[in-house]
């Protein structure tokens, strides 16, 4: 079985590769041949992350490059896209969460695929913000296609609540909206989320289906993850609360500028998101009542939070760079 995979060199990207090589599939990964935050990978460094698949270079963005560079004329059996927008800025979204994932999936219907296997995000379910809607145009898009997919709604990633690692072991506070309490997700790890993502390719439950997919273990609360971390570190829990209402001012202001003058509108965009985040848990939401619901959110996988803040404190953050996504 042939497949290839867009949005190689990403965070997710990088494990889905190397899941699906140690499967022993034929894996082609199509990646730039400058990628990872600040463009700062090289392509031999490139080949050398993704070892064991044909590396093609060229740009997902290009319906024309992704057939000459990418699919070469080639048979596939299936595409696997990891694409995401480094920022979801409007412009990013548009361009990579949507239209780079549909030049994919064309691409894709041109080698004759079967099957696609689509990153999402759990977010999509309550739409606010524009990569939110790019990546919702293109699932609608996926599931009338005709090719067998699965979209895989993915809770936190556990780097995206590593930012303040560092910052706590140096003796800051932690800190957080409102009282901690907020939000909750069920955080899962990179390799446990390339494993799902993997099964898709062949368990039929998995398959013309929309998979929401969290970690193992209960929902944790931004509260429950300092209080984690404090723990490991073996320290009084030092916290810094931070009223969401501040939103609330920044928003209107940004957005009236944004009227003004057009670089205000990814700086507007950026607020939202930073709202977002900071208001909406990461777990299945219940159209019915309007709440999230962990119990309804799937738990997949072995390796938990806690398991991840212990590794990073003895081995350190890299590999786990936020680049774009760093708040604090």
């Amino acid at each position: 079985m042939r497949i290839f995979v867009v949005g190689a060199t990403g965070y997710i990207g990088k494990f889905v590769v190397r899941e699906l090589v140690s499967r022993g599939y034929d894996v082609v990964s199509f990646a730039r041949e400058r990628s990872g935050v600040d463009a700062s990978t090289t392509a031999e460094e490139t080949r050398q992350q993704l070892m064991g698949s044909e590396v093609r270079f060229g740009d997902v963005c290009s319906l024309p490059s992704l057939m000459k560079d990418g699919i070469r004329g080639e048979g596939f059996d299936v595409v696997v896209s990891c694409l995401t927008s480094r920022n979801g800025g409007v412009r990013d979204s548009w361009d990579i969460d949507y239209q780079a994932t549909r030049n994919s999936l064309d691409a894709g219907l041109s080698a004759g695929i079967r099957q696609f296997v689509l990153l999402s995000a759990i977010c999509v379910q309550k739409p606010m913000l524009e990569f939110q809607r790019a990546k919702l145009k293109l699932e609608k898009e996926l599931i009338g296609s005709g090719v067998t997919y699965s979209i895989v709604r993915p809770t936190a990633f556990f780097k995206s609540i590593a930012g303040q690692v560092e910052a706590v072991r140096n003796g800051k506070p932690y800190m957080m909206f409102g009282d901690g309490r907020l939000t909750a997700c069920k955080p899962i790890s990179e390799g446990d989320l390339a494993r799902f993502m993997a099964d898709c390719i062949e368990d039929p439950s998995k398959q013309n289906a929309i998979l929401p997919i969290g970690g193992p273990g209960k929902a944790l609360t931004n509260l429950d993850q300092a209080n984690m971390l404090f723990e490991l570190l073996g320290l009084e829990p030092k916290l810094k609360k931070v009223p969401i209402q501040i939103f609330d001012i920044i928003i209107p202001v940004l957005a009236f500028l944004s009227k003004l003058f057009p670089k205000f509108v990814e700086k507007a965009e950026f607020a939202r998101i930073g709202k977002y985040y900071c208001s909406e848990s990461m777990l299945v939401l219940n159209p019915e009542t309007g709440m999230y619901d962990a119990d309804a959110t799937p738990s997949y996988g072995t390796e938990t939070l806690q398991d991840f803040y212990r590794r990073i404190l003895k081995d350190g953050l890299a590999g786990q760079e936020l680049g774009a996504h760093s708040m604090f």
